[in-house]
């Protein structure tokens, strides 16, 4: 693998910042996009149980009817796609059982030798108190989204996290809890417009003394 340069990390996490405008006829050529599921798919999570799914809205007349459910922020119908972040609703020993027969596939080894693993993570599961439960699923979908972003940043498509939406409203038009998911968080991607005045603002960050310590 060839590593991408520090100074190239660097210029892409600097161009990218949250699209308040995109240019809705633009689309994400089908590689990069490709890409962007692939960044999903590969995020990391708590033990690898990966207790999320990532809901891909296309339907035009579906991203219309959440418009007025995410504050009226347009980007959610005119970017080039929009992605629900969601977490899993009930979770339990079989998620377990799901990740240590896929471990056991993928790296062509008997199940019985992730004995101790499994026990590890059938404790978590288990013995934490639900509500916790889920607070710990929904810090793992955030990991995702992180993920999400960053990755648009490198391949050059812009993207925009979003927290201001109703997750309920998003659940009952998706119809999310019927797949056993509710949603946490979203973002959208395409294109800037070439009038979003937020393009050429500069990034406001504190300086990296404030922010890194070292110990």
């Amino acid at each position: 693998m060839t590593p991408v340069s520090p100074e190239q990390t660097l210029a892409a996490l600097n161009w990218r910042y949250a699209v308040k405008k995109y240019d809705a006829t633009r689309a994400v050529p089908a590689d990069l996009w490709h890409a962007l599921e692939e960044g999903l798919r590969l995020a990391p999570s708590s033990y690898g149980l990966q207790l999320w799914k990532f809901f891909v809205v296309d339907d035009k007349p579906t991203r219309e009817k959440l418009v007025e459910h995410s504050w009226g922020q347009r980007q959610v119908a005119d970017a080039a796609k929009l992605v629900v972040f969601a977490v899993k609703k009930d979770i339990g020993s079989t998620d377990v059982q799901k990740l240590i027969d896929r471990t056991a596939e993928v790296r062509g080894i008997p199940a019985g030798v992730l004995d101790g693993y499994k026990g590890m993570m059938l404790n978590t599961v288990t013995k934490t108190p639900p509500a916790e439960l889920a607070a710990w699923a929904r810090n793992q979908v955030y990991i995702a989204h992180g993920f999400f972003l960053a990755t648009a940043a490198v391949l050059g498509v812009d993207a925009c996290p979003m927290e201001g939406f109703v997750a309920d409203k998003y659940d009952d038009i998706l119809g999310l809890p019927g797949q056993g998911y509710n949603a946490v968080v979203i973002a959208t991607a395409g294109h800037r417009a070439a009038d979003d005045k937020n393009a050429d603002m500069k990034k406001v960050r504190y300086e990296l003394n404030e922010v890194v310590g070292h110990i």
